[in-house]
């Protein structure tokens, strides 16, 4: 037997092999951490088939870097892409305007099935935050960055002083749910979702907002400023959640310190950022 030819095709397996045995690796993982004990066999053989998937993508991912490189010098979508800064605001915008919009809904769903005022507050705060991307977006399809640098620089002291009135609104919420200890339970699966949906749009929130500060266009900032907010109130309700789903009940005290303190300190960045839009846009107006 070949033994060198069979390592490198276990090591190096077909791109279909990946492709079906990756969504089957997460979904026995996620299975096996819920219903199952740590002891149990097919929970120790979902560990190995998770295993053995990151180590055959980890081996591929110098071929994907590669392939990646050559398809974005060769496509020529893919150059537009990268060349167009007003065409990836344009998608970002849509694609941060549809993930609020559905985020919102999931919380109304939440409120009504738990009927808990803190989820119909979070889907009230999430309408509004699409409502400012929707008059963002409408600037953006219509000028170039700059092209009409006093309207931008109007439109940013506008979601700058909007942002200020919802996240004062917000932290009267947050006092009362902390005050009043307010708690909802939802099962695992719900809070997987949720912590999935917030690690990665906190990543790219922090990502975006360092990249798009060279083009110095007000609109842009204000839409990756509006998307870091976003993203750190979603860590907030994040939080809260998991306190109460995996055991917050077993230390009441432990949770209200813990949750006042990341919701002063999530209000205060976020109340500190808006303020910076207003006072930023006030002295770029004055000084046109």
């Amino acid at each position: 037997m070949n033994w060198k030819k069979i390592g490198l095709n276990l090591l190096y397996p077909h791109l279909a092999v990946i492709l079906i045995l990756l969504p089957i690796s997460i979904a026995f993982l996620v299975l096996s951490l819920i219903y199952l004990t740590p002891q149990s066999i097919l929970a120790i053989i979902s560990y190995l088939l998770s295993f053995y998937v990151l180590l055959v993508i980890c081996f591929r991912v110098p071929r994907i870097i590669t392939y990646f490189k050559t398809l974005k010098e060769e496509n020529k979508y893919l150059k537009q892409w990268f060349t167009d800064v007003r065409l990836r605001i344009k998608v970002s915008l849509y694609g941060s305007l549809i993930w609020n919009v559905a985020y919102a809904i999931f919380q109304l769903i939440l409120g009504f099935y738990y009927m808990s005022f803190w989820f119909f507050s979070m889907f009230a705060y999430y309408v509004l935050l699409a409502v400012i991307r929707f008059f963002l977006l409408n600037h953006t399809k219509r000028y170039q960055a700059k092209e009409e640098y006093k309207k931008e620089i109007e439109k940013y002291k506008l979601c700058g002083w909007l942002l200020l009135f919802m996240n004062l609104a917000l932290s009267v919420i947050i006092f009362f749910i902390v005050y009043l200890n307010k708690t909802f339970q939802h099962n695992m699966i719900t809070t997987i979702a949720m912590a999935f949906y917030t690690f990665v749009t906190f990543t790219f929130a922090i990502i975006n907002i360092v990249k798009y500060k060279k083009y110095q266009s007000p609109v842009y900032s204000a839409s990756k400023t509006i998307t870091l907010i976003s993203a750190c109130v979603s860590m907030l309700t994040l939080e809260t959640t998991m306190l109460t789903t995996f055991g917050g009940e077993d230390n009441p005290l432990f949770k209200r310190i813990i949750l006042s303190t990341t919701g002063f300190v999530v209000i205060a960045f976020a109340i500190t950022m808006a303020l910076i839009m207003i006072i930023r846009g006030t002295k770029k107006s004055k000084s046109l």
